[in-house]
């Protein structure tokens, strides 16, 4: 087996800037650059970004949580195909990432963060603004990002840039279990160097697939729609992000169902499209909150139904109010007790 002999940050710039996506046979690069404030904590991948100024672009940032912001105004932009990195420093500067961190979790959106992280080898400690715990020598500020991570890990020796970085990409292409990725990078295993397979650093296309909803789920749901009464559509991120706004144009004109949006999926519909009511729930309009209210069956389309959606769950008021769900998520698929189906929002528009 072929191998290069690099720094871990060298190996994981390298890889980053390899990794290509696939949707419906259009491929492209996965990361649009990094964001970085360099100083004691990252010099490590400040070097190895001077390697790759075409494929892994430097943007320069003023703020830790500015930074992380726009990678995730990116992500949304890219339809979640794509994403920025986003690099710190330990310490304050680290943690200063922790709310956009919770902001892509929350809002299901890809972004990868490389805090810096104290020295494994603890030769220094306290090095810079450490964070000292006194019953626990592995602690240190990146913890934090733990709660507010789809996935985390510490790479405390250069071969684990290897399933670290596989790892990352996993998550991040997912669209189900997108968010956060935190690799927390020690400051010294930065600089550490290792014969890195060339398979691992060759390019690589993750293929982001349509989940195509299961015969007895997609009949069960459309036996509800063909005996409801009042039915409403809540179009939710998932039809922005599976570019099915197409589809549910098309749905509605042939159905005539009233459509109202959540925050994530503005722009499901055309604002003057005859089934637009714009958006629902605490920050909704009238006519979709009164619609909602006498809705017998509402058919959720892509979204997690948040708190703002339904009023804190009064927003739906009809005694025998039903549910639809379509989702890549299980976990919302099933939420107020709905018929689910587990599918692309485009792949489920039979």
């Amino acid at each position: 087996m072929s191998t290069v002999r690099l720094t871990a940050a060298q190996a994981l710039l390298r890889f980053l800037a390899s990794q290509h996506v696939e949707r419906d046979g259009v491929r492209h690069r996965f990361f649009g650059g990094c964001f970085g404030i360099f100083g004691h904590g990252n010099v490590g991948i400040a070097e190895a970004l001077l390697a790759h100024p075409k494929e892994m672009p430097y943007h320069q940032a003023r703020n830790e949580q500015g930074m992380v912001h726009v990678a995730v105004g990116y992500a949304r932009m890219k339809n979640r195909l794509g994403t920025l990195v986003c690099t710190s420093s330990i310490g304050p500067g680290a943690t200063n990432m922790v709310t956009g961190a919770a902001l892509a979790t929350v809002n299901r959106l890809p972004v990868l963060l490389l805090p810096g992280d104290v020295f494994v080898g603890h030769a220094p400690d306290p090095v810079l603004q450490q964070l000292e715990v006194p019953w626990a020598g592995d602690v240190s500020v990146n913890d934090c990002f733990r709660p507010v991570s789809r996935y985390f890990d510490r790479i405390s020796r250069p071969e684990q840039v290897i399933p670290a970085g596989l790892a990352a990409m996993r998550v991040l292409t997912s669209p189900v279990e997108t968010g956060a990725v935190t690799l927390a990078f020690p400051q010294d295993v930065q600089v550490e160097a290792f014969d890195y397979p060339e398979e691992f650093l060759a390019e690589r296309t993750w293929h982001v697939s349509r989940v195509a909803p299961a015969d007895d789920e997609l009949a069960s749901a459309v036996e509800l729609i063909r005996t409801a009464r009042r039915p409403l559509v809540v179009a939710g991120g998932g039809v922005i992000y599976s570019d099915a706004t197409g589809a549910l144009r098309s749905f509605c004109d042939a159905t005539g169902i009233p459509e109202c949006e959540t925050q994530a999926g503005k722009g499901s519909l055309p604002y003057d499209h005859a089934s637009c009511l714009g958006a629902i729930g605490a920050t909704g309009t009238f006519a979709a909150n009164r619609v909602a209210a006498a809705a017998d069956l509402v058919i959720g389309i892509g979204t997690r139904y948040s708190d703002f959606t339904t009023a804190s769950k009064t927003a739906f008021r009809h005694p025998g109010v039903r549910f639809v769900n379509v989702n890549v998520a299980d976990f919302d698929a099933v939420k107020h007790g709905g018929v689910r189906v587990v599918a692309d929002a485009r792949a489920a528009r039979a």
